[in-house]
């Protein structure tokens, strides 16, 4: 059903709140102004301000127990109709989407790409979690995509944005440290800005050493002769893995994984570890797994690989574990038994195996690869546009797409089985 608080005949009042870090939100905002609505920004640090220009910038200095009634006096007096945001459960996020919802406007939830990384993710009321793909079954979707007549692109062989996105998120943490007016602003993560900042930094620093690592450590697995399950690390601090799993720490999982494995694997079965590309050494990740395996007496069956391409390790292994990571989708792509533990959207009975985890590394049981295709087919009709945040090419391509999609009275998850899907462009590399 479409939107009934969007008036065709009424110019529409979008409210942007905090973005993927860069200029992705100023790109986007100047698109729907071209389109002659109006736009405004919640500035609630120097590196929200930073991206995006100052006549059209609300700050917002106060401690955060105000901004309820701040938010709720920026819809009043700009006629917001809408609210814009990268994810949707930061405190900040969380509270602005319980208030609009009841005030009746419509919300715009960007976040990366469930098929990642060629692709972005445009939801209307939440993501991840909170995604309207959490309550959907492949049934579901294969009725929606009657309507369809889209040939299925395959992915670029081109990896995506990951240097862009490092440069930005240290730009934009260095301009939240250096200033001095947001004294209120308190961080969603744990970590203090000036920490985050020089995480980024040591990171950009150290990505040559770890590309060294990173070969050589693929390199003695893929040479190695043996049969081998890949673990899908994802960040501690990701709201996917805080909001949406069993578990508050990564120790916890990984402690879950290697305690199965021991008890469940063939012995000459060997276990890989791949660490998230933006892994920055905040959790001690490669520590914990040495510890552990120590502890279970698997240690020579253990391996640790740090960030990077997943390719190359995926073709080759028995199986895969993650929490609720979107590298799954890579996973089920290959059908290769994938066995989750948290709340995924891809986590469809015919997906995910349906097994204790000890039982899965013994035995694990495959999914319906044509389950797979027609899910995958109707997130790419629906939810994921080509392109990404970071690089210029990668944003022009969004905003092909997406001010119209963003206009658009339907859901997108609505615009498929109505006939009114967004057209799409053929894809292409972003570089």
């Amino acid at each position: 059903m479409p939107d009934a608080d969007i008036q065709r005949d009424q110019p529409r009042t979008f409210l942007f709140l905090q973005g993927p870090h860069g200029p992705w939100f100023r790109t986007l905002g100047a698109g729907l102004e071209s389109s002659g609505a109006r736009v405004w920004r919640v500035s609630f640090n120097h590196g929200d301000e930073a991206f995006w220009p100052a006549e059209t910038l609300l700050p917002f200095y106060d401690p955060i127990e105000k901004w309820d009634d701040r938010f709720h006096e920026i819809v009043r007096e700009k006629s917001v109709t809408d609210i814009v945001l990268y994810g949707d459960t930061r405190p900040i996020h969380a509270q602005a989407v319980s208030n609009a919802r009841a005030l009746g406007l419509t919300i715009h939830v960007f976040e990366e790409g469930y098929l990642r990384p060629h692709w972005v993710t445009y939801e209307r009321g939440g993501s991840n979690g909170h995604s309207r793909l959490m309550n959907m079954t492949i049934e579901d979707m294969r009725e929606a995509l009657v309507h369809s007549d889209m040939d299925l692109p395959d992915a670029p062989a081109h990896w995506g944005d990951m240097k862009q996105h490092v440069f930005w998120g240290a730009a934009y943490h260095w301009h939240v440290w250096a200033g001095k007016k947001y004294r209120n602003f308190r961080p969603h993560r744990h970590l203090t800005v000036r920490d985050e900042f020089r995480l980024y930094m040591q990171r950009l620093i150290r990505m040559p050493a770890h590309h060294i690592e990173r070969r050589l450590a693929t390199r003695r697995i893929m040479q190695g002769g043996f049969p081998y399950h890949l673990v899908l690390l994802q960040l501690e601090h990701d709201s996917s893995f805080q909001m949406h799993s069993p578990f508050s720490t990564m120790s916890e999982f990984l402690d879950v994984v290697c305690s199965a494995f021991a008890e469940g694997a063939p012995q000459h079965h060997h276990l890989v570890f791949k660490a998230h590309p933006l892994e920055d050494g905040r959790t001690p990740v490669a520590e914990d797994v040495i510890r552990l395996a120590k502890h279970y007496n698997i240690r020579n069956r253990v391996h640790f690989v740090r960030g990077g391409k997943l390719a190359a390790l995926m073709n080759d292994a028995r199986s895969a574990v993650t929490v609720n990571s979107t590298a799954g989708q890579q996973v089920l792509w290959r059908g290769l038994p994938l066995a989750a533990l948290g709340q995924a959207v891809y986590g469809k009975p015919e997906l995910i195996a349906n097994q204790e985890l000890h039982e899965f590394f013994a035995q694990p049981q495959r999914p319906d690869g044509r389950a797979y295709r027609d899910y995958r087919h109707y997130l790419l009709e629906t939810s994921q546009i080509p392109g990404g945040f970071y690089s210029k090419q990668g944003r022009h391509a969004l905003l092909r797409q997406v001010v119209d999609m963003m206009l658009a009275p339907e859901d997108p998850y609505d615009a498929l089985p109505a006939g009114l899907s967004a057209p799409r462009q053929p894809l292409r590399v972003v570089r």
